[in-house]
């Protein structure tokens, strides 16, 4: 039995996504992050680095979610091709995501929405580079369908981030390729079961001020942990 110690964040989407892509059975762990479960011993015994999500394989256990990926597409012989060009392509742009448009949204998001105080140099530089970002990946897609020529585990890592692109307060206005590509993502039904787990994370849109607020106390409570 696979087993998915998760949140509902984008990070934990990516393995949610990929199960359900693949049609595996898991069972699910819900990580309570307010809790700070994630830095519980036991916990920690599975993933050292504390944070979400963690995989058990047969009692083996995988964090880091690209990681988490690909041990399930070669699992499964799917969503990774196996000729080296292939699978280059596939790895190249889930490297993309989590060295590029992972930790740029995240620090976006941090100071866009969660720090008290607006440093707008900060903010400027997070926003413009997920900006930049996603002209990459507008330009791809306008020669391709999928990044990776056919759909993979590259286009999970990505969309799972840029789905949330307007809490990073980064519009896609003139990224026609990308929208088209976020709304195919969008209409499949494993990606959408994959985000409802372990729950549906609803964020509130820039006219909630009350909802802005809350979310982001909820963020800088995490961070401090």
């Amino acid at each position: 039995m696979i087993e998915l110690y998760t949140a509902s964040t984008p990070n934990g989407w990516k393995a949610s996504v990929t199960l359900e892509e693949l049609e595996l059975p898991y069972e699910l762990h819900a990580v309570n992050l307010m809790e700070n479960e994630q830095k519980d011993p036991r916990y920690l015994a599975l993933n050292p680095n504390g944070r979400i999500p963690t995989l058990v394989d047969d009692g083996f256990a995988i964090f880091e979610s690209g990681a988490i990926m690909m041990h399930l597409a070669e699992k499964t012989g799917r969503l990774l091709p196996t000729d080296p060009h292939g699978r280059s392509r596939v790895i190249q742009w889930l490297m993309f995501q989590m060295g590029g448009i992972g930790p740029m949204m995240g620090q976006a998001n941090v100071f866009f929405r969660a720090f008290p105080e607006k440093i707008q140099p900060a903010i400027d530089r997070y926003q413009h580079e997920c900006r930049r970002l996603f002209e990459v990946l507008d330009n791809r897609l306008q020669d391709a369908e999928w990044l990776a020529e056919d759909y993979s585990i590259a286009d999970i890592a990505n969309w799972c981030w840029t789905r949330i692109h307007f809490w990073s307060g980064v519009p896609l206005d003139g990224l026609d390729a990308m929208q088209r590509w976020m709304a195919a993502m969008e209409a499949r039904p494993a990606c959408q079961r994959g985000i409802e787990v372990p729950n549906r994370l609803e964020l509130p849109r820039d006219d909630d001020v009350a909802g802005i607020q809350a979310q982001g106390e909820q963020s800088r409570k995490i961070l401090t942990k």
